[in-house]
């Protein structure tokens, strides 16, 4: 599910474009004024194999030209966000999973925005994630801006992403997915796939998963945990069995989140 979404064809005012790299696709879109995403600009291509950075940039320059087909000049001047699998400081990839080793070490900022030949904000996959719920999903409050106190954003998925926000503040490449929870990675033994690879039922994985919110929510005290992910979509299947301080929902925003928040990364730095 996308909860900030809007189906305006042929839309004369993008603000800002969004680039989400995983392992296998690069998903792109563009956000309009009011910062939701424009459906008819959302779409994959599959990453390049081996996911080395000059190709994934040749790629990124090729779904450029093909917004920029679209939506013609209403695109000049649309900065771009862009996400990795990887620790990001001041554009610097310091870890890649699923991509090429190349990227650690690479201000991946300064490539991608002279092949790209535009602005690129360049940020870790699980807080652009979060960005979208804060800005755009289940973290706003009732006036549409970030809920005030703090909010922390996990993706369970094959591993466990995680950003933390303070009044709508991001605290960026915080890994609460490597804990160390049984002698072992937090991730290892809480993360969506070892419900299939264990064969789980869903009472013995929400055992697991409190005993990890428990020991977060020890560490960080948030008023607010939002989960995402693609198990999200069957959050009655486990989130009412949850006993914690904070208050917990689950995300609004699912296929699209890395896109949306990189988009809204790259208008807020702009």
């Amino acid at each position: 599910m996308l909860a900030n979404i809007t189906d305006t064809p042929g839309a004369t005012n993008p603000q800002a474009i969004g680039m989400d790299l995983g392992g296998s696709a690069i998903k792109f879109g563009v956000i309009d004024a009011s910062g939701a995403l424009i459906e008819s600009s959302f779409g994959q291509v599959p990453t390049p194999e081996g996911a080395q950075p000059q190709a994934v940039a040749k790629a990124m320059a090729g779904i450029l030209a093909t917004l920029t087909e679209q939506f013609g000049s209403a695109l000049d001047g649309a900065a771009v966000g862009v996400t990795v699998p990887g620790i990001v400081t001041n554009g610097v990839v310091h870890s890649a999973a699923n991509i090429d080793p190349q990227w650690r070490g690479l201000n991946a900022e300064a490539l991608l925005t002279e092949i790209l030949g535009r602005p690129v904000h360049v940020l870790n996959d699980a807080d652009a994630a979060g960005i979208a719920e804060v800005y755009a999903g289940a973290g706003r409050g009732t006036d549409g801006l970030p809920a005030p106190g703090s909010t922390l954003v996990l993706t369970l998925g094959t591993g466990i992403g995680s950003a933390m926000f303070r009044d709508g503040v991001l605290f960026p490449n915080v890994e609460f997915g490597h804990l160390i929870m049984d002698g072992q990675s937090a991730e290892l033994a809480a993360a969506a796939r070892v419900i299939r690879e264990e064969n789980l039922t869903w009472e013995q994985y929400t055992e697991r998963l409190q005993r990890y919110l428990s020991h977060v929510e020890f560490l960080c005290s948030p008023d607010l945990i939002i989960i995402g992910g693609a198990i999200s979509v069957e959050h009655e299947k486990f989130l009412p069995g949850l006993e914690l301080r904070a208050k917990i929902i689950p995300a609004e925003n699912n296929n699209a989140a890395g896109v949306l928040g990189a988009a809204h990364r790259a208008l807020l730095a702009h």
